[in-house]
């Protein structure tokens, strides 16, 4: 009898391992038409500088990769010790089909506290891959405000604990009469000490915690994951993933992004010869900057660009770099671009990222060596 429950028991394992894989397959195939450019950038590296001049061997790469990182916090201001257990308060539950949804107090920067936040936890044993979901608000994470960007939301529904951040792009750290880091740079730290939030949870497996958002949100992501190696996936929807003066949503240029200078204002809106570029924004574009320099500090780890009217497929001018990065570091298919004609999420896009987590998150795809 215990020979045949031995069996049994094998079987299933084996059983379960092979649905397992059927899935994975199945996820793959699907984000496989996203996974390369269209034939027209196919190898087109644009007007962006190589991140790979003179870099030889890895550990070339790593002198180049503490390089970038310390240009752009020198420019943009370099964070506090990361909060490696950020204080949390549980202020509310709500059972939601079967996740437990809780309003929660949170420490997001020394002396920093908010409630816009909400943890939701899948029903279920763990420990579950996790991804922090970032926007103005919360509430929008959770599907409790506007449509498609419920992230938090949907995620949650299929197997992944999700942190739910809002914050006021007008964030000035400490404060706004003595401001160390842009705006958006900070936002970036918050995403951290979000991380950091989930790592502490048994719910959670630490080394599956990802990061998105859409907008501002995917700027605050693409900040957030590009400035913290913790992270091991992360989706921008629509952020403008390189400067674009071109286009007013692509606005880094404003003072709650990365253009905040004390003692100046600017008028909102385009850069015009009556309304200049200011602060950091000013120095990185003068000086031939751009955001695809930190796109390479997330190789290899994957990364997903939702496009729509700010990211349409001319930025695989851009995301080729960061597969040049890749593949010298011996790793192909690990950047992903989908596109949408308009700015908002569509139940379509949204598919596409939560398959991109579901891939390298709950199946575990980003362990691969």
């Amino acid at each position: 009898m215990k020979t045949l429950a031995v069996v049994c028991i094998g079987a299933c394992i084996l059983g379960g391992s092979f649905l397992h894989a059927q899935e994975s397959e199945k996820l793959l195939q699907r984000l496989q038409p996203f996974a390369q450019p269209a034939k027209e950038y196919a190898g087109d590296m644009g007007k962006y500088k190589s991140m790979l001049e003179g870099v030889k061997t890895k550990e070339d790469w790593g002198k180049r990769r503490q390089e970038i990182r310390k240009s752009w916090n020198d420019a943009l201001g370099h964070w506090p010790a990361i909060l490696q257990q950020p204080k949390i308060e549980y202020l509310e539950k709500e059972m939601r089909e079967k996740v437990a949804q809780h309003h929660i107090r949170i420490e997001v920067a020394p002396g920093k506290k908010t409630e816009d936040a909400y943890l939701l936890i899948p029903e279920g044993k763990g420990p579950f891959p996790a991804v922090v979901v970032v926007f103005y608000e919360s509430l929008s994470g959770i599907g409790r405000k506007g449509e498609m960007r419920d992230f938090a939301w949907q995620l949650a529904k299929r197997g992944f604990v999700t942190l739910s951040l809002g914050s006021d792009p007008n964030s000035y750290y400490p404060s706004r009469d003595d401001v160390k880091l842009q705006p958006l740079t900070y936002h970036g730290y918050v995403a951290a000490n979000g991380y950091q939030v989930l790592a502490s949870l048994p719910e959670v497996d630490a080394r599956l915690i990802g990061l998105t958002g859409h907008s501002y949100g995917g700027k605050w992501a693409l900040f957030g994951s590009c400035l913290y190696d913790k992270f091991a996936a992360t989706a921008w929807s629509d952020p403008g993933i390189v400067f674009d003066e071109k286009r007013s949503n692509v606005n880094y240029w404003e003072p709650w992004y990365l253009g905040y200078e004390k003692g100046v204002s600017r008028k909102p809106g385009v850069i015009k010869a009556d309304n200049p570029r200011t602060g950091p924004y000013k120095t990185l574009v003068e000086t031939g900057h751009d955001l695809h320099e930190l796109h390479a500090l997330l190789a290899p780890r994957p990364v997903l660009v939702s496009g729509g009217a700010e990211d349409g497929p001319s930025r695989w001018q851009a995301l080729n770099h960061l597969i040049a990065v890749n593949k010298f570091l011996g790793y192909e298919g690990r950047v992903f671009m989908s596109n949408r004609p308009g700015h908002s999420p569509t139940v379509e896009s949204n598919e596409v990222l939560y398959d991109f987590f579901a891939y390298w998150l709950k199946h575990k795809k980003v362990l691969d060596k």
